[in-house]
């Protein structure tokens, strides 16, 4: 299973965490291969194995920065001040915008999510065949068309075109209105135990994945937040914590810097090092955005919270630079899959390089940016929602195609939450935003008597 918590999928996720991130495996491999392999370990021999994963050292000659601590990544990187943002010249117009583009993206990618199987090339033969290239729309209800090509996922029936009825749920628009949730009860001044005990209060633990799942899995065991993040989670690089970023961004316009804080506090909860920059980036992105000229200028600024000598910053970088030369969108996606190819479809860093190339050569308009998003293939309904999300504050409209389908109905798995409007979560996040912007530490919808951080 995808993500799974059984010993020995977290001990071959493990390996593959340590490869990645600079660490010398293959004492532990030679083991592994001495006891008949992987598949014939016992509960009892992973974990063992998994114990002395913890203890390696990382090599000398790693060449990556990754601080941890909130003080050293914003010394590792190039703080961005804040630009001055009105909130009464259009806001509310670019929150509504901003949701609706992240649930109609997150929608677009979700028939296609399974980078193993629906890869660039096997997405664009599809839509080829289908009369649907290039992608501007939601992707067509399969049929026969007597090309070969891998089956949609299940959520296929009601994700495509002619079928769209409001939202489907999905964990990507879970946590969006999760963590509004978070700012509406507890103010700016949550803490990351605020946000765990939200998790424990309001998500159904088999509606989370990998790294969050790893995470609840990890706060029921009693083990507290700042070290749920590490125990038995291989996850923690995926991209679990970038899909938690965009409501950050929404209520800190032309504010990267405090965007990028607030979404640390949320990430270390589950994630660390290039986990918990993708979500800082994907938040300073967003809030960039309300200011930026154009989804390049945003990007250059999102680049300020992210260290310098990080991976995710180097993936970032080179994808910027690509697109600068003057390379074809499919170029730079070519050079993408040859660079970061080998992480696995669901890690922060190589998802990263999709959206920005996306975002670069979708240049502010929303079809452009959420297709070619989610035709860069992995991640696909992550990536597309947060293109969504920028591209519907870039753009200055959204398709009625896009939009009419979701009857602005949106179904979450989060408690108390599910059947809400576009409009209601938009309208909540401009009263966070005009309370923050006011300097109040008050949350706007205090909740009397729940035991809100109970770490």
């Amino acid at each position: 299973m995808h993500g799974s918590l059984n010993q020995r999928d977290l001990l071959r996720a493990e390996l593959s965490q340590r490869d990645e991130s600079g660490f010398e495996t293959s004492g532990v491999r030679v083991q592994i291969e001495r006891l008949g392999g992987l598949n014939s370990l016992d509960p009892a021999g992973a974990d063992g194995l998994l114990a002395e994963l913890d203890d390696l050292p990382r090599s000398a000659e790693w060449p990556f920065v990754e601080p941890e601590g909130l003080d050293e990544i914003r010394a590792a990187g190039d703080w961005p001040e804040p630009v001055p943002f009105d909130l009464d010249d259009g806001y509310a117009e670019k929150i509504n915008r901003a949701w609706t583009g992240r649930i109609a993206g997150n929608m677009l990618g979700k028939p296609v999510e399974s980078g193993d199987e629906w890869t660039p090339k096997a997405i664009r033969t599809f839509l080829e065949a289908n009369a649907a290239w290039p992608l501007v729309d939601y992707f067509p209800a399969m049929t026969d068309t007597g090309a070969e090509h891998p089956d949609y996922r299940e959520n296929w029936v009601e994700s495509t075109a002619g079928r769209v009825d409001g939202s489907s749920r999905d964990d990507d628009v879970d946590y969006t209105i999760l963590n509004l949730h978070v700012l509406r009860r507890v103010g700016p001044a949550f803490s990351t135990g605020d946000v765990a005990t939200a998790w424990l209060t309001m998500l159904p633990f088999l509606q989370t994945y990998t790294a969050e799942r790893a995470t609840i899995r990890n706060l029921i065991k009693g083990i507290a937040p700042g070290g749920a993040a590490r125990h038995r989670n291989p996850y923690r690089e995926w991209i679990g914590a970038a899909i938690r970023a965009d409501i950050f961004g929404y209520c800190c316009p032309g504010d990267p810097g405090r965007a990028a804080e607030l979404a640390y506090r949320d990430a270390v909860l589950s994630h660390t090092a290039n986990g918990v920059y993708g979500e800082m980036w994907c938040a300073a992105l967003i809030a960039a955005s309300f200011t930026a000229p154009s989804a390049a200028a945003a990007l250059q600024t999102s680049l300020q919270v992210v260290p310098t000598g990080s991976r995710l910053s180097k993936a970032i970088r080179d994808t910027i630079a690509w697109h600068a030369e003057g390379l074809t969108w499919q170029q730079t996606r070519d050079r993408i899959e040859e660079a970061f190819g080998h992480y696995g479809w669901v890690h922060t860093i190589n998802n990263a390089a999709v959206l920005a190339a996306g975002l670069l050569y979708g240049d502010g308009s929303f079809d452009q940016s959420i297709g070619l998003t989610v035709c860069g293939g992995w991640d696909t309904d992550s990536n597309g929602g947060t293109a969504g999300s920028v591209a519907g504050i870039l753009a200055q409209r959204i398709d009625d195609h896009w939009v009419a389908p979701l009857h602005d109905h949106v179904r979450s798995a989060v408690f108390g939450y599910d059947g809400t409007s576009i409009g209601w979560l938009a309208d909540q996040t401009v009263q966070v935003a005009r309370s923050l912007r006011a300097g109040s530490s008050e949350p706007i919808d205090p909740a009397p008597g729940i035991p809100l951080d109970s770490w």
